[in-house]
């Protein structure tokens, strides 16, 4: 699915563009992806893991998703870099479409700039548009307040938890909560 452009202004002053991915954004999606996964531990894969993504993996990536009736992803650039990105998407199975899953990261130089508001904005304004969605999920590591935070200013709440579902490299284990935001129909 093919997203409208959306231009807004950062806290800091700076220009944002929200869109769908380009093929132009392929190098710079690849390098989001290596760095943001060494900035936290609440992103679920670390640096090394990322090299199974490629140039090609990504267009074939950007192509399906855009082609995509039931999917969508939305790049945040600044300056032409890749700040971050969420996505959304539902099932087409008559049990489940009523089903949209949600995911989002920042690189943390763009934190706290109004990015991940803007993007769940939308990710919200895509689901509403659709009349078989009735709720959005998430899910987010124990300990990651900040990402919890946004959720919940975003309407979301936690409806289950999932014990030791994350295990770092040096052995801690963290639980995984799983949050929803119902889509309210008239």
């Amino acid at each position: 699915m093919i997203i409208r452009e959306i231009e807004f202004t950062l806290k800091d002053g700076r220009k944002a563009l929200i869109r769908s991915p380009k093929d132009e954004d392929i190098q710079g999606m690849l390098d989001y992806l290596y760095i943001s996964a060494g900035e936290t531990e609440f992103i679920l894969r670390y640096p090394e893991e990322c090299s199974k993504y490629t140039p090609e993996g990504e267009k074939a990536l950007f192509d399906s998703i855009n082609a995509s009736e039931t999917q969508a992803m939305l790049v945040c650039l600044i300056d032409g870099k890749v700040a971050g990105n969420c996505g959304i998407h539902w099932n087409t199975a008559i049990k489940t479409r009523h089903r949209a899953s949600v995911a989002i990261a920042l690189l943390k130089e763009y934190w706290n700039q109004g990015i991940g508001t803007r993007l769940f904005q939308e990710m919200i304004r895509i689901a509403e548009e659709n009349e078989n969605i009735l709720q959005m999920e998430l899910d987010f590591v124990e300990g990651n307040t900040r990402a919890r935070a946004l959720y919940e200013k975003m309407g979301f709440r936690i409806v289950g938890i999932k014990p030791n579902a994350i295990r770092l490299k040096d052995g801690t284990l963290l639980n995984e909560y799983s949050m929803i935001r119902e889509i309210k129909r008239m």
